[in-house]
């Protein structure tokens, strides 16, 4: 007999971090060997499941960060070091990291659209030498929301990072910030060699819709360019429908879609 797609099996929170007061990055012990920009189904027994992308991963673990938005993530933030979650997964095609060794990677992310790719960051810090260079445009709606703190001054000593906010207010933040949407910015970016350019997009698909405007008016060709589409993707294996555009299936097929194809999807 198959094994049943829809099985989870219990994973035990090794850590939470609180990355803001809503978004909180639990590491959880399980041996999936995801792929850039996946996403796993993660449950709480009697309450509910919802989809949430892989941040990062390693041996032995997988990292989640989880905004509370609703009946789901309010449990699972009650929840603390070695509580348990329920995963399926990992779901999804992901980014072709391999694809972009040699290139000049620019990742334009907003608000937790910085999530799915900060394995890939993460990755290229490991390894800067994989990379001709790496930019990270990374917007939030204010300071008090901008996420990965400690990381985007990591990476900060190796790369190329702009943090934007909305607005900026009183508040005191370690993490030195512009005012303005990641589009105003791309303008600006420097970019030697257009044909060396692969670019990779993630946030609301408003942001995604302008910001890859913007990269294809510097000149960025459509097939360089990766955005990822983070649509109710109910059941992770193209069976309730929930996440269709037209007759693409975003949780089979997607999240992660090359533009030339994504300028199709009208979400």
């Amino acid at each position: 007999m198959a094994p049943n797609p829809y099985l989870p099996f219990k994973a035990e929170i090794i850590s939470v971090t609180r990355q803001t007061d809503i978004d909180w990055t639990y590491r959880l012990a399980c041996d999936l060997n995801p792929r850039w920009g996946q996403f796993a189904e993660v449950s709480i027994p009697g309450v509910g499941e919802c989809p949430i992308s892989i941040s990062d991963f390693g041996d032995g673990y997988i990292e989640m960060t989880i905004r509370r938005v609703g009946k789901v993530t309010d449990v699972i933030h009650q929840l603390d070091q070695a509580d348990h979650l329920f995963i399926r997964g990992p779901y999804g095609q992901g980014f072709p990291v391999p694809d972009f060794y040699g290139h000049h990677l620019v990742i334009a992310a907003g608000g937790t659209g910085l999530a799915p790719v900060k394995s890939i960051i993460n990755h290229f810090y490991r390894h800067p030498e994989r990379l001709n260079r790496l930019d990270l445009l990374a917007g939030f709606k204010s300071p008090a929301d901008i996420l990965f703190k400690e990381e985007l001054a990591n990476w900060a000593k190796l790369f190329n990072v702009l943090v934007t906010v909305d607005k900026k207010n009183s508040e005191n933040t370690a993490i030195d910030c512009k005012e303005g949407l990641i589009t105003k910015f791309v303008p600006e970016l420097e970019i030697p060699q257009l044909a060396e350019a692969r670019v990779i997009i993630v946030g609301p698909p408003v942001m995604m819709k302008f910001t890859a405007q913007e990269f294809l008016k510097r000149g960025v060709a459509e097939e360089n360019i990766w955005v990822s589409f983070e649509r109710k993707m109910c059941c992770g294996i193209g069976k309730c429908g929930h996440c269709k555009i037209d007759n693409t299936y975003v949780c089979l097929e997607g999240p992660v879609f090359n533009y030339t194809r994504a300028k199709n999807l009208l979400d």
